[in-house]
C-alpha cells in the first residue's frame, strides 16, 4: 500500500452522519479549508443509510398500506390492499440513494473535499486514512471533530446474525414479513420498527426489563402510549428479561424470566428477534488511546466545550454525553464549526425535542412531570385531548393529547409532551417558544389556524389557567 504526500486542511471531520457533514458545510461556508472521511461507501451515516431515513420510509410505506385497508370508511373503495414487501423495500432504498446523494452534492457546491476510508488519529493534526479503494492517504490539520456516532448496544449473550437475531440494521431487510416479531427492550428504535411490521401483519411481542415502556418519557404519555399501541395488537411483557436466545433452522427459541426477582421462565418460539435496547458510542479504530484522548465509563469521550483533552481534537454528537439524536447532533457541529472560525457556537440542551414516529406519534421537549417532581420545581399542568380537536375527530385521528407543564409562578413554558396524529411537527411550536423564553399564556395567545390539529396546542396553553375553550 502507497502512502500519498499529505495535504493541508484547517479542519479534519471523522464521520459524515448529520452530526459530521454539517459540521464540514458550515465550516466550509466560514471559509475553513475541510476535508470528511467517512469508512461506508456513502455519506450520511447511521442515520441516512441504516436508520433514521430507511425507517421512516418504511413507517410511512406501512402507515399507507394500514390506511388503505381502513380507505373503505371515507367512501373511497380499494379492495383489500396488497402487499409487495420487494417493491417496498426499493421504494425505501430510493429514499437513501437521493438523501446520501444530496450530501454529494452539498459537499461539492461548498467545496468540502471527500473521503471513504477508515481514519486513524496518528497524532494531534495528523490523520491517516485507508482508503475504500486501496492505498493511504495522510492528511495534516489544524483541528479534527470525530462525529463517528454510534451503534447497536449488544445483548449479553446473544449473538446477533441479522437473520434470524437483528439489530435495526437487520430489521429494516427483512424479506418476508415475520408471522412473529419479539423485541427485546421497549424503547424508541424497537416500537418504531414494531409498528412498521405489525402493520404489515406480524404479531408483536416487546421485552422490557423495566416495569414500563419508553423510559425517559413523561409517564403518563409513556402510559397512553402503551395502551394505544396494545389496541394495535402490541404485546408487552413488562418486568422481564431474556435470559437465552437460541436460533433454530426457521425459527428462535427465546427464554424469558421476572427481571427483578425468582419466578418461572416462559420460553416462546418466535419467526424473528429484534435486539433493541440502546446504542452505545463507536469509537473503534480512531486511535484514541494512542493520542491520549480521554473515555468516561460509558464509553463516551469526555468534552468540555466540544474540546477534549488533546489539543486540536474535538468530538461531537452520539460519541459525546447528551441525548443521542442527529438534530442534536447538527446543532452541535454548526456549533463547533463556528467555533473554530472565530465566532460564538452554542447548543441550548434544554430545549432538544425528541420524536417517535409511530402512528399516531410521540413527541416532548423540556422537562417532563418525574423530573420537575425531582428538582422541587412547582408547576401547574395544561391539557388538551384530540378528541375535543375538530381536526382530528374530522379525520378519525383521536388518540391522545396535548399536555403542557408551565412554572407556578411564572407561566414560563418547561416541558410539552403530545401524543398523538403529527406530533412531531407540532412539537416544533413549542420547541420555538421556549428557546424565547416563553409562557402558557404567550401560546394561549397567538392565533392558531382553524381547523387545524395544533388548535390542540393552544387549547392545552388555555388549560394551565383553566380555560380551555372546548373541553
Amino acid at each position: 500500500m502507497s502512502e500519498e504526500v499529505g495535504d493541508d486542511f484547517d479542519l479534519v471531520v471523522i464521520g459524515s452522519g448529520p452530526g459530521g457533514y454539517v459540521c464540514a458545510i458550515r465550516a466550509a461556508q466560514l471559509g475553513l479549508r475541510v476535508a470528511c472521511v467517512d469508512k461506508r461507501g456513502s455519506h450520511g451515516g447511521t442515520c441516512l443509510n441504516i436508520g433514521c431515513i430507511p425507517s421512516k420510509a418504511l413507517l410511512h410505506a406501512s402507515e399507507v398500506f394500514a390506511e388503505a385497508a381502513h380507505a373503505g370508511d371515507m367512501g373511497i373503495q380499494l379492495g383489500k390492499p396488497k402487499l409487495d414487501l420487494p417493491a417496498m423495500m426499493t421504494y425505501k432504498e430510493n429514499g437513501i440513494t437521493g438523501n446520501t446523494q444530496g450530501i454529494d452534492f452539498l459537499f461539492k457546491k461548498n467545496k468540502v473535499e471527500a473521503l471513504h476510508g477508515s481514519a486513524m488519529i496518528v497524532a494531534s493534526g495528523k490523520i491517516e486514512v485507508s482508503l475504500l479503494a486501496g492505498g493511504t492517504r495522510t492528511l495534516n490539520t489544524k483541528n479534527i471533530v470525530i462525529a463517528t456516532g454510534s451503534e447497536s448496544t449488544p445483548l449479553q449473550g446473544v449473538e446477533i446474525d441479522e437473520k434470524l437475531v437483528v439489530t435495526s440494521t437487520g430489521a429494516l431487510e427483512f424479506d418476508a414479513v415475520p408471522k412473529h416479531l419479539l423485541i427485546v427492550g421497549a424503547g424508541i428504535i424497537g416500537l418504531e420498527l414494531g409498528s412498521v411490521w405489525a402493520r404489515l401483519g406480524a404479531e408483536v411481542t416487546v421485552v422490557e426489563f423495566l416495569d414500563r415502556i419508553t423510559p425517559g418519557v413523561d409517564e403518563e404519555v409513556a402510559k397512553q402510549f402503551q395502551r394505544i399501541l396494545q389496541k394495535q395488537g402490541f404485546k408487552f411483557l413488562l418486568g422481564k428479561k431474556v435470559t437465552e436466545v437460541k436460533p433454530l433452522k426457521a425459527s428462535v427459541k427465546v427464554t424469558i424470566e421476572p427481571a427483578q426477582s425468582e419466578g418461572e421462565a416462559e420460553t416462546l418460539s418466535v419467526d424473528k428477534v429484534l435486539v433493541s435496547i440502546g446504542r452505545r458510542p463507536y469509537t473503534e479504530g480512531l486511535g484514541l488511546e494512542s493520542v491520549g484522548v480521554q473515555l468516561d465509563v460509558a464509553g463516551r469521550i469526555e468534552t468540555n466545550g466540544f474540546k477534549t483533552n488533546v489539543d486540536g481534537i474535538y468530538a461531537i454528537g452520539d460519541v459525546i454525553s447528551g441525548p443521542m439524536l442527529a438534530h442534536k447532533a447538527e446543532d452541535e457541529g454548526i456549533a463547533v464549526a463556528e467555533m473554530l472560525a472565530g465566532k460564538s457556537g452554542h447548543v441550548n440542551y434544554d430545549v432538544i425535542p425528541g420524536v417517535i414516529y409511530t402512528a399516531p406519534e410521540v413527541a416532548w421537549v423540556g422537562l417532563n412531570e418525574e423530573e420537575l417532581t425531582q428538582k422541587g420545581v412547582d408547576y401547574r399542568i395544561g391539557k388538551f385531548p384530540f378528541m375535543a380537536n375538530g381536526r382530528a375527530k374530522v379525520n378519525h385521528t383521536t388518540d391522545g393529547f396535548v399536555k403542557i407543564l408551565a412554572d407556578t409562578k411564572t407561566d414560563r413554558i418547561l416541558g410539552v409532551h403530545i401524543v398523538g396524529p403529527e406530533a412531531g411537527n407540532m412539537i416544533a411550536e413549542a420547541a420555538v417558544a421556549m428557546e424565547f423564553g416563553g409562557s402558557a399564556e404567550d401560546l394561549a395567545r397567538t392565533c392558531h389556524a382553524h381547523p387545524t390539529l395544533t388548535e390542540a396546542v393552544k387549547e392545552a396553553a388555555l388549560a394551565v389557567e383553566d380555560r380551555a375553550i372546548h373541553m
